[in-house]
Order: structure tokens, then sequence, then C-alpha cells
């Protein structure tokens, strides 16, 4: 039985509404709102673990916080959409929702926020945009070792900290955005980082948590980049 279908038998969501009550997701000043608001963010922690669609590992994570990012992650920002290799494998034989018959969605767990999604050139001559892998590595950490901090900072300011598409410089010739262009190559120009950026702490905290928490996908989902799960 995957992990994130078992949690109930292991006694962790019968264990959320008191840790939410508690304060240590919510903090001080959430953990003085109603029962209502408290219930409700409790709701919202066991709906991310329902919906998780692949084996969460919960070693060493604030359980509450998973199934908030979880929620964040599956059911509001829709990151699979753009960090799974693309349409063609981003569902399971069968569970394509968008297919007759409306069958109910399965994701593709192999390909589960690993990235390579290849959105072309923004402008012909510019260079094609790949969806970078989400998923933890060796170190444990998501989207290719960053730190909190480092992913609280991509999420804020759209920094491209692996420098895949800089500007063209008498240095740097190839896979560069030119002189002409107005893209700015030390940016994501893909990611909607700019109605991210809006996201409280707290929320971005849970989904780095969460991130944390699936299972890492080995390999180069943009070419470029190596994502190394032992």
């Amino acid at each position: 039985m995957p992990m994130h279908r078992s949690i109930a038998s292991i006694g962790v969501l019968s264990s959320l509404t008191a840790v939410l009550l508690g304060g240590a997701f919510l903090g001080p000043a959430s953990a003085r709102a109603d029962a209502g608001d408290l219930n409700a963010e409790a709701a919202l922690v066991r709906r991310g673990f329902e919906i998780a669609p692949v084996p969460l590992n919960l070693e060493g994570k604030n359980a509450a916080l998973v199934g908030f990012g979880s929620y964040l992650v599956n059911a509001v920002a829709d990151c699979n959409g753009c960090h799974s290799a693309g349409p063609p494998s981003e569902y399971m034989p069968g569970g394509n929702p968008y297919f007759k018959g409306s069958p109910p969605a399965v994701l593709n767990q192999s390909t589960y926020l690993g990235g390579g999604r290849n959105f072309g050139s923004l402008v012909p001559g510019t260079p094609a945009i790949v969806s970078r892998n989400l998923t933890p590595d060796r170190t444990g950490r998501p989207a290719g070792g960053l730190t909190f901090e480092d992913f609280l900072h991509v999420l804020r300011t759209g920094a491209d900290l692996n420098h895949l598409h800089p500007n063209c410089s008498a240095t740097v010739t190839s896979n560069c955005f030119p002189a002409a262009q107005p893209f700015n190559g030390d940016l994501l120009q893909i990611m909607p980082w700019p109605v991210f950026q809006q996201m409280s702490r707290r929320d971005a905290r849970a989904i780095y948590e969460y991130l944390r928490a699936i299972p890492c996908i080995a390999g180069p989902a943009t070419g470029v980049l190596h994502n190394d799960c032992f």
C-alpha cells in the first residue's frame, strides 16, 4: 500500500488536528483563531494527503506542512502541469481526464514533478525553455538541492540560480537571449513567479516540505542539470 494511502493506519492523520490546534503549524497568531478556521486548516491538510498522487516519505518531516503543501501543489498551483515531461506522459494510460469518456485523472508517478517539459522558444532565436526537476536529490532537498531560503528566493524573485539561459555577451554566445530581445536571462521566463511571490512564507514552506517528501526522479530533465537520487 502506498505510504500516502496508509497515513491513517500509522496515526498521522489522527494527530493533525491536534498539531494544528497546538500552533505547531499555524503559528502563535493563527493558533488564536476561532475553531472554525482551525478546522478548515486541518481539513486542507487532510485533503492534501488524500490527493497526493505518490508515496510520501514523512521521516523527519512536519506532517502538517507536508499535507498542506500537497494541497497547494496538487489542488491549487498545478505544479505538475508544467513540471512533468509534458501532456503525452503526464497521465497514465486510461487516466487522462481530457480524453473521451472523462476518465478519472491518474497521474504518472514516473514523471511526477520530474521536469522535462519543453515549452519551446519564447520567440524565434531565443533558447528553448524546459521545466526543471522539482523532486529531491540525494541531499533530500528538492529542485536541484535548493535550501528553503534559496527556494523562497526563487519564488520571490524568479531568479534562475542555475543560469541556464543568460543574456548573450562577448563571452556567452550560445543558448542565450540576444541583446535585441527584452528578456532578462537572469530570471525564469515561463514559471509564474510574479504570482507565486505573493505567497506567504508559511505557504512556501509547506510546498518545500511537500517536495522534500515526494520520491526522487533521477535524470537530466533539462538536458543540462542532473538529479542524483543516491
